[in-house]
């Protein structure tokens, strides 16, 4: 059986072709970090239209990278929740004439739960039951995951997530988009205990996370309270530096600590990563050596599924084998925070 599994949550357009035996046959992602990138951050209209002009060509390279004909795939596979709405719609409507065109059912996909997912894809061997950690630009969130179908949320962000607090920090130090990326890269060379910054929630018993304190506390290290924000242009490289460390190793501390905290909890041994900010160096180097100190198992997505892809809509497999596929008058579910 063959799955063509669709993309768009958000502003990377993507396509894979995946068998039920989680066989890889192809995969294609457009990134639109280009037009997004002078903003300093995603402009959902703009990726609204990008994926538009995107969707039919990475969907035809898709199945010519697959050496299949559109009427040789089983079923159709679209993430529909959570994420952008405009991003949501145009990966829904595309799925959905397909699944006209070609007569063939239709499966809805939880865009975070395939973040987890990608660690089964990955590892290939069964990681449930297990934790999963979401850590992306819009969702940090933590999931008691009893099998493929049966996630429960067990806490999340109560403001900002953890990808998108890399990357307005990253935009205060004037380290581009995005942001995640640049500021590890500065942070290589500062130090990380240059400033104290808060670590929300981090001695609390409640699987919460709170950035905004984070970011406010970065934006006082660089300018005092009722003074302007500075010209990034103009900061010493060394404040710079050792901003950007002390930042990342606080998200680190914090998401190390609410992960184990939750494995705990929840008296499974295996913790199952996904998400962008799940690429970060220090972080998978941190949660790897604490993992292994603790005696739990770890699966975290490799690099190439961290970010948002159309692999891990492989997910869609365990629906078909329950027998769980959609109506064509189904409808997206956006959301940025909890789900």
């Amino acid at each position: 059986m063959k799955l063509l599994t669709i993309e768009s949550t958000c502003d990377e357009t993507a396509a894979a072709v995946v068998t039920d035996q989680l066989e890889v046959l192809s995969a294609v992602v457009a990134s639109q970090d280009n037009l997004h990138r002078r903003f300093g951050g995603v402009v959902p209209e703009i990726a609204s239209r990008a994926h538009l002009e995107r969707m039919l060509p990475v969907i035809d390279e898709t199945l010519k990278r697959a050496g299949v004909r559109l009427d040789e795939i089983d079923a159709v596979a679209v993430a529909t929740t959570p994420g952008l709405a405009g991003s949501l719609l145009m990966g829904l409507a595309a799925a959905k004439a397909l699944c006209v065109a070609i007569d063939r059912p239709l499966v809805a996909i939880n865009h975070l739960h395939a973040h987890v997912y990608a660690c089964r894809i990955s590892s290939g061997v069964d990681v449930f039951p297990c934790v999963g950690l979401v850590v992306s630009g819009g969702h940090t969130s933590l999931y008691r995951c009893l099998d493929p179908l049966d996630f429960e949320l067990l806490g999340g962000t109560t403001d900002d997530a953890a990808g998108e607090a890399f990357d307005k920090v990253a935009s205060m130090l004037g380290l581009g988009f995005p942001g995640g990326p640049a500021l590890q890269r500065t942070a290589a060379g500062g130090n990380p205990a240059a400033f104290a910054f808060p670590r929300s929630f981090l001695h609390d018993d409640r699987l919460q996370f709170s950035f905004s304190g984070l970011k406010t506390a970065v934006r006082y290290a660089i300018a005092p309270p009722g003074t302007p924000l500075p010209d990034p242009t103009t900061l010493d490289p060394k404040l710079v530096a050792d901003v950007a460390a002390s930042f990342q190793q606080a998200v680190v501390d914090i998401l190390v600590a609410k992960s184990l905290a939750a494995v705990r909890t929840s008296g499974f041994g295996t913790l199952c990563v996904g998400g962008g900010v799940a690429a970060n160096g220090p972080f998978r180097e941190r949660i790897t050596t604490e993992c292994q100190a603790a005696g739990i198992t770890l699966h975290i997505a490799p690099l190439k599924l961290c970010t948002d892809n159309a692999v891990m809509g492989a997910i869609a497999v365990e629906r078909l084998r329950a027998g769980l596929v959609e109506d064509l008058d189904l409808d997206i579910t956006p959301g940025l925070v909890r789900s």
